[in-house]
Parts: C-alpha cells; sequence; structure tokens
C-alpha cells in the first residue's frame, strides 16, 4: 500500500535531519522525504500534525516471556524490532528451537524479533553448541544471556570458533564469583540498608577478560546491559584502540540509582544492580557520545516474583512500553535533542547488528516508522500496560511521550488513536 504521512516533524538521526516533512511509503519501503516520488499515488494519507515521525525503535534487549503480550507491548511502545536473548524456556540451543520461535512471532505480524542462540549448549558454559546450524536457523549473534562461562579456556575456544566464522558474540559482563552473593550496588546504599553488595569490579573484571580475549581472536564482541563509569570508559578505550566492540546500557540505569532502592522497593532491584550517581552521569555521557547503544532491558515478571523480600526478588523490570518515555526523560534532563534522544534506540543499534535497512528513513530503508507525541503525558498503570510483566519503579508516575502510531514494512500494527487520517 502507498501511504503518505503528512504534516508530521521528521527525525531521522542517522541523516541528522529534524524538519517538517512528508514521508512516503511504497511497498514496504521508504519511497521518498519531502517531494512526491515520480509515478507516487498514496493510497492512505496520515495527518500527523504535532507528532515527531521517526524510524522505528530498535530493542537490543527485550525478554518475550510470553510471546503475543509482549510483542503487542513492543509495537506499543514504537519498538519495531527487538532481539531476545537465548536463556528462556526452553533454551535457544538447538536450530528446531530458533525456527519456531521465528515462525510464531512471524505469524502474529507485530514486532521483528531476532533471537541470540545459546554460545554454549544449555548454556552450561562448557561444550560449545552447534552455531552454524543456529545461524542457518535464523540466531543473529550467540550469548550467553544471564549464564556465566566460568572456564576462560572455554570462553576462548568459543572466541576462536565464532571470529573463524564470522559471528558475534553477546555476552552480560559480570563476574560470578564477585557478583553472586550480592543484590545492590557495593557502596553507602547497600551498607546502610544491611544489603551484600556488588561491586564495580565485577563488572570491570570480566570486561578486562572479555577484552583481552577479544583482541587476541578478534571476534566481534557486543558487551549487554553496561552499569558503570569504568565499565564504559574501558569499552571506550577499546574501541578507540581498534577492538570490534559494542555495548548498550538500560535505560533504567539512566534515570534511576541505587538511592532508588528507597527502603527495600523490590522494584529497583535490577541486574546488574543500580549504581552511584555518578555511573549513572557518566554511563548517559557514555550514550550520547555514541558509545553505547540504549535497551529496555525489558523483564517481564509476575507480581509474585516482586512481592519478596529484597533479596529473595527476582530482578528486572518491564520496558517496552516505557522506553520511549524514559528516553525522552533521559533527553530532557540532560539537555539532549530528540536527534541524540533516538539514535540510541535507532541508527546505532541497528549499526550494532549489521542492518543497513533498519533504524533510519532513508529511501529504500523498511517502512518501520513510529509517530508520537513527545508532549502527551499519561500515567504509568498496571491496568493499561499490555506486556503480561506490570513489574515497574515508575508505576503510578506520569511520563512525557507517547506513541500514536507504529509501522512496520508499510503495515500499521498499533494505532492509539488512529491518529487524524486525512482519507481511508
Amino acid at each position: 500500500m502507498n501511504i503518505v504521512i503528512r504534516n508530521g516533524r521528521l527525525v531521522d538521526p542517522k541523516a541528522a535531519l529534524d524538519a517538517p516533512l512528508n514521508l512516503y511509503l511504497a511497498e514496504g519501503r521508504v519511497a521518498g522525504i519531502g517531494r512526491v516520488p515520480e509515478g507516487f499515488v498514496a493510497e492512505r494519507e496520515i495527518d500527523a500534525a504535532g507528532l515527531v515521525v521517526a524510524p522505528g525503535l530498535i530493542d537490543l534487549s527485550a525478554r518475550p516471556v510470553r510471546l503475543e503480550s509482549e510483542l503487542t507491548a513492543a509495537v506499543a511502545g514504537g519498538v519495531t524490532t527487538l532481539v531476545c536473548p537465548p536463556d528462556l524456556d526452553p533454551i535457544l540451543d538447538e536450530p528446531e528451537l530458533i525456527e519456531r520461535l521465528r515462525r510464531e512471532s512471524a505469524d502474529l505480524a507485530l514486532a521483528r524479533l531476532l533471537p541470540l542462540g545459546a554460545l554454549t549448549q544449555g548454556l552450561a558454559g562448557e561444550r560449545l553448541s552447534e552455531m552454524a546450524g543456529l545461524k542457518r536457523a535464523g540466531a543473529i549473534a550467540f550469548s550467553q544471556g544471564k549464564r556465566p562461562i566460568l572456564d576462560t579456556q572455554a570462553l576462548l575456544r568459543a572466541f576462536e570458533y565464532a571470529a573463524t566464522f564470522g559471528f558475534s558474540v553477546w555476552l552480560q559482563p559480570q563476574d560470578y564469583y564477585l557478583s553472586r552473593s550480592g543484590f545492590a550496588h557495593d557502596g553507602e546504599v547497600s551498607a546502610r540498608l544491611g544489603l551484600a553488595g556488588i561491586p564495580v569490579s565485577a563488572e570491570t573484571v570480566a570486561i578486562a577478560t572479555t577484552l583481552t580475549l577479544a583482541a587476541d581472536t578478534r571476534v566481534r564482541l557486543h558487551l549487554r546491559r553496561l552499569s558503570s563509569a569504568a565499565g564504559i570508559a574501558m569499552v571506550k578505550k577499546a574501541q578507540d584502540e581498534g577492538v570490534a566492540v559494542t555495548c548498550d546500557v538500560g535505560i533504567h540505569h539512566l534515570l534511576l540509582s541505587e538511592a532508588d532502592i528507597g527502603f527495600f522497593d523490590a522494584q529497583a532491584r535490577f541486574d546488574p544492580p543500580l549504581r552511584s550517581l555518578a555511573d549513572q552521569e557518566k554511563l548517559g555521557e557514555g550514550v550520547a557520545l555514541g558509545v553505547a547503544a540504549l535497551c529496555s532491558d525489558h523483564t517481564p515478571l509476575d507480581q509474585d516474583h516482586k512481592l519478596k523480600a529484597f533479596g529473595e526478588a527476582s530482578p528486572g523490570a518491564t520496558g517496552l512500553e516505557l522506553l520511549l518515555p524514559l528516553t525522552l526523560e533521559w533527553a530532557r534532563r540532560a539537555g539532549r535533542s530528540h536527534l541524540e534522544a533516538l539514535a540510541p534506540l535507532t541508527a546505532h543499534p541497528a549499526a550494532i547488528l549489521g542492518r543497513d535497512d533498519l533504524g533510519h528513513l532513508g529511501v529504500g530503508a523498511a517502512a518501520d516508522v513510529i509517530l508520537f507525541d513527545p508532549e502527551a503525558r499519561w500515567e504509568v498503570k498496571a491496568s493499561t500496560l499490555k506486556s503480561f510483566g506490570k513489574n515497574s519503579p515508575f508505576l503510578n508516575q506520569t511520563l512525557a511521550g507517547q506513541i500514536q502510531m507504529t509501522l512496520i514494512g508499510g503495515r500499521i500494527v498499533h494505532a492509539e488513536n488512529e491518529c487524524q487520517e486525512l482519507q481511508g
């Protein structure tokens, strides 16, 4: 279908474009910007007056615990592509499981789902998985999810094999022995509350190990959900030295700190933990500089997992529907523009994925488009969240920034109010 989106403010970070322009879509692709493409006849017109028109968001870390509800939540939040880890149930360590997940997500015709395959069999950290078969089945890269590889030689062998075939490896940098007994950042708050702490060194020791092996093997490495100023500095230094490493940061770590634990608020328990205000500031600077992309770290949990003592509660928060407004809030606090806010959710993650067709609105790009009102204020209520998980430290708070429409491949997959169409 040929669609024209009129009267919107087009924001495309990859093109450094922020201007009132019409957008033309045809055959699932961007056909033109500003000027009507030759021979183009609109079959549908959408009025985006007062709205920002931007590329669909790309989320590098989201858990689709219940596939339909989470993909519905994704498009409601403007997320058109999401990457899921392999430590699901069942673990994604067999080609048939990858194929089934991709088929089921495709049948729902909602957000694009890109699975990470298991780096080791059963994520046990010992024997390598059948990476080639998983890749053919649709795995975009290989990961341990939250499971560690304790044997450094096994990690080296995994890097060597992946590098040989050009596969990417995605790891959460957290030393098992330094973090296994902790619940919160090892700082003033955990000391005051009597909580076992997880030191920043749990992250930096793991980063140092993986960067050393990555430099030796030349594997393409992506470090997931960094939480510290020291960690982001290590990655930037490695990037400057030519190591093929990228990283991401969970959006909650740009807005919350160890102080938000309050009096043992389990909604503020994360993995990795919320760290100091100084860490929060440096993470934000790293994101703004393009060192790291942003992700929702979407971890939907039922109520029972949070209605426990802090140390017994499961870490994580729902994030797909909050990713955009939380990122806009970070940008407002930091004095960043909409271009700067959207870049780590569009162009930067697309580059990490190696997808030239995603994350921008250039002619020929996939027609993954969101329309949102950056000033619309809405209250985060459990009853209105579409995700299975209602767990969030932002429950009952008011946020600014609301998706009005999401298109994937030129199809409207979510419409808050159908916007105001000029003609059907």
